[in-house]
């Protein structure tokens, strides 16, 4: 496949008007579906850097394979470099990670991301940020080569507007911080990733029912307590908002839970130790790659190859509540806790990042 048709396949075929669902996890007005290109989160990455600190990439298996199975995305082309944040802390590296979950029968709006990650990563590499960003974040959307955007609006709507490269724009510019790779997600895929791991162990915080799930019927009953999850239904917990009050803040969360679990269990030993579960589980999450052109992903791997789950901090950038802006339901942004947090990942201090998230 050329770039051009890789590209094509992660590009936005909808008019702007169309949404999916509010920050509530409300319906609003459908829009035809499409098909989805591939993705990754930087739990691949993640992943392959627990592989890496095993032996196994820095021995050089499997490396032809994964390195083969990924897609690349133009993320850059068009940024206009003036408009960019300078980079200020030299040697840590951040990250964009768009999602999106393509096998919600109620997500017609595929033109629009789900999820919205900035994973810092520190110079020293000793540990990693992971801050959710609300899709529904009311900002500014910079205006876009083919003239669209130029106002505010949803967060999502720049996906929508102007692809990866107007996404990179308006992040950077609600962050200011300076995005340097861009990886992808369909959190559809899950479902391969935790089945090639032999299921993953998660804590049920309350009782709630899924009502779309893969199950024959649509619905799954998720009891409260620590319980093992397939994958078809680590996805309906990853991917369920309408059963709760909170919607989109609840799947956030339960996304992070899944994140967690999933390297908690590709690092206890299991999977590195049998060649079975190791090809599974490498070609599960191999087949679903796609990061921006300049990303080394088997180097990147090498260098986080010491990061483990307890080394990762789950954020949600600060947030005033929800409210209505015309007929949209949107997340109003907590100015001034926002800007401490992106300040603190601009200069790479990891405390204060912390700090911010509590």
């Amino acid at each position: 496949m050329s770039d051009r048709q890789q590209l094509a396949d992660s590009e936005p075929r909808l008019p702007a008007s169309e949404e999916d669902v509010d920050a509530t996890g409300q319906p609003s007005a459908p829009a035809p579906r499409r098909r989805r290109g591939r993705r990754i989160a930087l739990i691949v990455l993640l992943v392959l850097a627990l592989l890496a600190g095993g032996g196994v990439l820095a021995g050089g298996l499997y490396y032809r394979s994964v390195n083969s199975s990924i897609d690349r995305v133009d993320a850059f082309t068009g940024v206009p470099e003036e408009s960019r944040p300078q980079v200020v802390a030299k040697g840590a590296m951040n990250i964009m990670i768009l999602g999106s979950d393509s096998r919600d029968p109620e997500n017609t709006g595929g033109s629009r991301s789900d999820t919205i990650i900035l994973a810092h990563l520190p110079k020293d590499r000793s540990s990693a940020q992971l801050i959710s960003i609300p899709r529904d974040t009311w900002t500014h959307v910079p205006r876009s080569d083919q003239g669209r955007g130029g106002r505010d609006a949803k967060i999502n709507a720049a996906y929508a507007w102007g692809g990866v490269p107007l996404m990179v724009q308006t992040v950077e510019k609600f962050t200011g911080v300076r995005i340097d790779h861009v990886a992808m997600v369909d959190f559809a895929g899950f479902k391969e990733i935790v089945d090639a791991l032999g299921g993953i162990e998660i804590d049920v915080e309350q009782a709630f029912t899924s009502t779309h799930s893969l199950n024959p019927g649509g619905k799954r009953e998720f009891v409260a307590g620590r319980q093992t999850m397939d994958g078809a239904a680590a996805l309906d917990y990853a991917r369920e908002r309408y059963a709760f009050a909170n919607g989109d803040f609840t799947r956030i969360k339960h996304q992070q839970q899944v994140i967690k679990a999933i390297l908690d269990k590709a690092a206890s030993g299991g999977t590195l130790s049998s060649p079975t579960k190791l090809n599974s589980f490498v070609k599960a999450t191999a087949n679903s790659v796609a990061v921006d052109k300049s990303m080394s992903l088997v180097d990147l791997a090498m260098e986080m190859r010491h990061l483990r789950s307890g080394n990762l901090g789950f954020y949600t950038c600060p947030v005033k509540g929800t409210g209505q802006v015309g007929s949209e339901s949107v997340v109003f942004p907590d100015n001034t806790r926002t800007k401490q947090m992106f300040d603190a990942v601009r200069r790479d201090s990891v405390s204060e990042i912390v700090a911010a998230g509590k």
